[in-house]
């Protein structure tokens, strides 16, 4: 059987792109619970339990050893334009759809983005093009399935990889891109009140974004009175 997972890295964060990845392993039986024979011993789980380093690792190993990956990125501009239209369940349909009609598969696991499972699973359905095949999406399914586990890892590495790439480019810490991270708050602080915007891989759509942005008007404000 050719079973597949399919996670996503980055809803939620103000800064850096969401990355949907799909992973694929040819597997013995009909088990969709079953780990990979090349994954045995790895205890994959949630790719936010994994320490960084052995993330990278074990990302290494499933991009050697799956049958097909596939992924794809939504920058933060784009998922800002997307907003005026759709919330961000919309935009996972959209990107899961598009992962899915890239990837062969007998069955499929995804982790659901909707508080209704069924829901979010019936309108990938509808998008794909191999509807007939087994689809299963659940909640929290990175650590109930060890194929969505290797699909989390993946995604989440290449986000990773990401913030690295763009932490070098501008010369500063940005954290990890997520709203409670305070030095990411206090990039953004610092970097709009030296450039006086957001920089291009900011969420403008974020209330984070909104807020600091609405600080350093009224601070600029005062500093005229």
């Amino acid at each position: 059987m050719k079973l597949a997972g399919v996670d996503e890295a980055g809803k939620g964060p103000v800064l850096g792109p969401m990355v949907i990845a799909g992973v694929m392993y040819s597997v013995e039986g009909e088990n969709i619970n079953q780990t990979p024979v090349e994954m045995e011993g790895l205890n994959l789980r949630d790719s936010k339990e994994i320490p960084y380093k052995k993330r990278i690792s074990l990302a290494n190993k499933i991009r050697k050893t799956a049958d097909e990956i596939y992924s794809i990125r939504v920058e933060a501009p784009q998922i800002d334009e997307l907003r005026k239209i759709m919330n961000m369940n919309d935009i996972l349909v959209e990107s899961y759809s598009k992962v899915l009609n890239n990837i062969n598969f007998d069955a499929i696991v995804m982790d659901a983005a909707d508080v209704n499972e069924e829901r979010f699973c019936n309108r990938i359905r509808k998008k794909i093009e191999k509807k007939d095949r087994v689809m299963i999406s659940e909640h929290n399914a990175d650590d109930k399935y060890p194929i969505v586990s290797a699909a989390s890892i993946i995604a989440k590495a290449e986000r990773d990889k990401e913030i690295e790439r763009l932490e070098k480019e501008i010369g500063m810490d940005i954290g990890s891109g997520y709203p409670a991270d305070d030095i990411t708050v206090n990039f953004l602080e610092k970097w709009i009140s030296e450039k006086g915007n957001l920089p291009t891989f900011a969420r403008k759509s974020w209330s984070t974004s909104k807020k600091i942005l609405e600080n350093f008007s009224q601070k600029k404000f005062k500093d005229f009175e």
